[in-house]
């Protein structure tokens, strides 16, 4: 591992420490389980707040079938919503920082900004839950919509994974986009230059 690399698990781990020392914990909300749908079908409550949870299952199924290492640990923290803050919300901002900024070690990292937005459309639809659901008329909620859009998450990661390669020209999509963005107005230049060229005709006056 590169010393910036470790550096920079160094400054996070820190940082992390120090959040959890100068915050204060953040108890879990009862009100957090008024969800806007809270419909019964077949018995079940909160029917569509729970199936809408079944991507989870299939993408995970798939996860274990591609798993090589079948290692797990289990940490729990009670009434304390800090770590769960930052593991949901930091990510929406890492992830697309180093996806831009960082040259990848492989190919398709742009995947990595797909799953970023809709992991943030899911955050939004979470927080959006009640207004969604009565601007479907009652179809369906944002808690719903945010399960849905969560479970995209994974499956760009595993497309990611699928066609994947060690990237020869390792460039970051931030100097990509310069690098375009350059040659577009490089382009434009030209074609200005090329209609601005003109050759001045001597005007003859007649008596």
């Amino acid at each position: 591992m590169r010393k910036r690399s470790v550096y920079a698990w160094g400054v996070a781990i820190i940082c992390f420490v120090v959040l959890m020392i100068v915050t204060p914990s953040i108890p879990q909300s009862q009100e957090y389980h008024d969800f806007a749908d809270q419909r019964q079908f077949f018995g079940i409550p909160n029917m569509l707040n729970v199936v809408s949870n079944f991507p989870f299952l299939v993408i995970g199924l798939i996860g274990l079938v591609l798993c090589h290492h079948r290692n797990y640990f289990n940490l729990t923290f009670f009434d304390d919503l800090r770590p769960y803050a930052l593991v949901q919300f930091v990510p929406c901002i890492a992830i697309p920082l180093m996806a831009i900024l960082l040259p990848p070690m492989y190919t398709h990292s742009s995947y990595w900004l797909w799953a970023a937005g809709f992991y943030l459309l899911a955050k939004i639809e979470e927080a959006a839950d009640k207004p969604i659901y009565k601007w479907t008329q009652h179809i369906v909620s944002g808690h719903t919509l945010k399960h849905l859009c969560a479970a995209m998450v994974p499956v760009f990661l595993t497309l990611m994974l699928a066609k994947r390669s060690i990237a020869t020209e390792r460039i970051s999509l931030y100097k990509m986009w310069k690098i375009s963005w350059t040659r577009v107005r490089e382009d434009d230049s030209k074609v200005e230059s090329y209609s601005c060229t003109y050759t001045s005709v001597p005007v003859e006056e007649t008596p």
